[in-house]
C-alpha cells in the first residue's frame, strides 16, 4: 500500500529528468589522428579495410576509438542492426543483428544505458525491454516507411471490423501500434507467431508483402495492410531474372519484406539473420543479396570467397546514423527514448509474448 501525501504543501511529484542531467555532459575529446590511436584501432581497421581506404581511415579512427572508450566510462552498450555500416557494424557495436536478435538481447545487457543503431522503433522496443535503462537513438528522425504506415487509431478501427481476430503485427512499429496488438514478430518468426495462434482468420500488419509471403506457407486466412518497405518494395522480379541471366550460377537471396513475385524468383528467403546464416553455411561463390547495401558488405567482411552482386538500395533511415552522432549521443546523452506509460505496458506484453514464443 502506497502512502500519499496529500497536504496542499507537499513536495509535487519530481518532473523529468533528462539522461543529460542524470548522466552529465562530458567535453569533446580531442579527435586527432594520433599514433597511439593508429596502434590501438588497427585491428578494428583489419575488418573495414575492403569498405574504408586506407587514406581514409584517420577520419574514422578518431570517432571509433572516443566511442569505445566512453561507452565503457558510461557503462553502455551499443546495439546495431545489420543495416548498420561496417564502419559502426564492426567497429563500435557490442551487440549486432535482425529486430528479434536485437529485441531478444535487449533484455539481456548489464549496462545501465543503450544505444540503438537503427531506426527509432526498434530503440523503441528496447527501451520497452527495459524500462528501467536509458535508452538513446543517435538520431531520432531515423524512422520508417513501414512504421510510419499504420497508426493505434488504424488498429482500433481494424479490431471494430474483424472483431476476435488476433492481431500479430510486425516489430516495425511505433509503442502505439503494438499496445494494440495481441502479439508482435519479425520477419525471422513470423511463420511461428501466425500458427501459435489458434483463430483461423489472423490480422498480419502492416506489411503487405511479408503478410502476402507469410500466407503462402500457411492455411490461416491472413488479412493485409498495405504498408511496405521502402528498400525492399522498390526491387522488381524482372530486375532479378535480368542478374540471373547475367550472371549463370548466381544465388539470389531475398528478403520477406519484398513482393511475392520478387520472393518467387529467389533461391533463399529469410530475415537478415537469415540470410546471414546462409551465405556462411552455404559459401555460394556468387550471391545477390535482395536487401539494404550494407548488409553484404557486413557479410563480405567475415566471409572470404564469397562474391556479391550488389544491386540493393539503401535505407536512407538507417544511414542517418554516423559516428560522429554515437559519439555526440554519448556525451550528450541525447537523443533519449521515452514511451508513454499508458501504453508502456500492453506494448511491452505483446513483445514479450514474441520474444518468449518457443519456436
Amino acid at each position: 500500500m502506497t502512502n500519499l501525501d496529500l497536504r496542499a504543501d507537499a513536495a509535487p511529484a519530481p518532473a523529468f529528468v533528462s539522461a543529460a542531467a542524470r548522466f552529465g555532459v562530458i567535453e569533446k575529446p580531442d579527435l586527432a589522428y594520433t599514433p597511439a590511436i593508429a596502434r590501438e584501432t588497427a585491428h578494428l581497421y583489419e575488418k573495414v579495410k575492403d569498405f574504408i581506404p586506407a587514406i581514409e581511415w584517420p577520419a574514422y579512427a578518431p570517432y571509433v576509438h572516443a566511442i569505445n572508450r566512453l561507452k565503457k566510462e558510461r557503462n553502455a552498450v551499443i546495439l546495431a542492426h545489420n543495416y548498420q555500416t561496417p564502419d559502426i557494424f564492426h567497429c563500435v557495436a557490442d551487440i549486432v543483428g535482425d529486430s528479434l536478435q536485437l529485441a531478444r538481447d535487449a533484455t539481456k545487457v548489464d549496462a545501465e544505458i543503450i544505444v540503438q543503431c537503427g531506426v527509432h522503433f526498434m530503440a523503441e522496443t528496447s527501451k520497452l525491454l527495459n524500462p528501467e535503462k536509458t535508452v538513446l537513438i543517435p538520431d531520432a528522425k531515423a524512422g520508417c516507411s513501414l512504421s510510419e504506415s499504420i497508426t493505434g487509431a488504424d488498429v482500433r478501427l481494424l479490431k471494430e471490423r474483424y472483431p476476435g481476430v488476433p492481431v500479430v503485427t510486425y516489430v516495425n512499429t511505433s509503442a502505439e501500434v503494438k499496445a494494440e496488438t495481441d502479439i508482435c514478430c519479425t520477419s525471422s518468426n513470423v511463420l511461428a507467431v501466425v500458427e501459435s495462434l489458434e483463430s483461423d482468420t489472423v490480422l498480419c500488419i502492416p506489411d503487405e508483402y511479408l503478410a502476402m509471403n507469410v500466407a503462402r506457407q500457411t492455411n490461416k486466412k491472413i488479412l493485409t495492410w498495405k504498408g511496405h518497405c521502402e528498400v525492399h518494395e522498390r526491387f522488381t522480379a524482372a530486375e532479378l531474372l535480368a542478374y540471373k541471366e547475367a550472371n549463370p550460377g548466381i544465388e539470389i537471396i531475398g528478403h520477406p519484406e519484398c513482393h511475392p513475385d520478387v520472393i518467387a524468383v529467389c533461391d533463399f528467403s529469410g530475415s537478415t539473420s537469415g540470410m546471414i546464416n546462409y551465405v556462411k553455411d552455404k559459401q555460394p561463390q556468387r550471391v545477390l543479396l535482395v536487401t539494404e547495401c550494407s548488409m553484404a558488405s557486413n557479410i563480405q567482411a567475415e566471409v572470404e570467397g564469397v562474391n556479391f552482386v550488389k544491386p540493393c538500395n539503401l535505407c536512407p533511415h538507417m544511414k542517418r546514423i554516423t559516428l560522429p552522432k554515437i559519439l555526440d549521443s554519448l556525451l550528450t546523452m541525447t537523443e533519449e527514448v521515452l514511451v508513454d506509460p499508458a501504453i508502456a505496458g500492453r506494448a511491452r506484453l505483446a513483445v514479450e509474448r514474441m520474444v518468449n514464443l518457443k519456436q
